[in-house]
């Protein structure tokens, strides 16, 4: 029996919060996923590519002792769509590349995933409302895109498939380490 504590909309407020990554923020070198890399990006490389304008990350935090739970980068993109995914998300229009908001790296503390279920559906979940508040204040975003990384988790697909994701036809291609997939947040 899995006695985790399911986090959704519903309940996420009562566990955690969300900051934006900040040259001022706290533990970092806490913060443990199975993937080294991702844990390396996280201390080394998340703040330098905000202060350069490349990624924005956003930390999940846990409200009582302040940890992070996980994190996620976004970055804004476009995805190239064939004429039948388009037809999918009935988007008649003579140009491929559709806007869209990149979820360029996602993580969650392994110590928090054995304590939780769902912290990372949560993240998409997020992610799709900064996606949709950009839309309706900035500018045009109509999905959310993945390069899901296969090669550091086989598993991953699934989790994206989950979520609503579809891999990009444009794109797909067997041989590759990531597998690009995007997700309509109006569909």
């Amino acid at each position: 029996m899995d006695n985790r504590i399911f986090v959704s909309l519903k309940n996420a407020s009562n566990y955690f919060h969300f900051e934006k990554l900040s040259t001022a923020s706290l533990g970092l070198e806490d913060f443990c996923c199975p993937i080294p890399e991702y844990n390396e990006y996280l201390i080394t490389d998340a703040a330098r590519s905000r202060k350069d304008h490349i990624a924005l990350t956003w930390l999940l935090r846990d409200n009582r002792q302040k940890k992070i739970a996980s994190y996620m980068s976004l970055i804004t993109d476009s995805i190239k769509i064939s004429t039948t995914e388009k037809e999918l998300h009935f988007l008649n229009y003579p140009f491929k590349m559709i806007p869209a908001l990149k979820v360029a790296k996602l993580a969650v503390d392994e110590n928090f995933s054995k304590k939780y279920k769902g912290i990372g559906t949560y993240m998409i979940e997020f992610a799709a409302f900064i996606a949709r508040s950009c839309d309706k204040i900035h500018a045009a975003c109509r999905f959310l895109s993945v390069d899901a990384d296969i090669e550091h988790n086989k598993t991953v697909l699934v989790f994206y498939e989950k979520n609503g994701f579809l891999k990009n036809e444009e794109l797909y291609n067997k041989n590759r380490k990531v597998i690009s997939m995007r997700k309509d947040i109006y569909g």
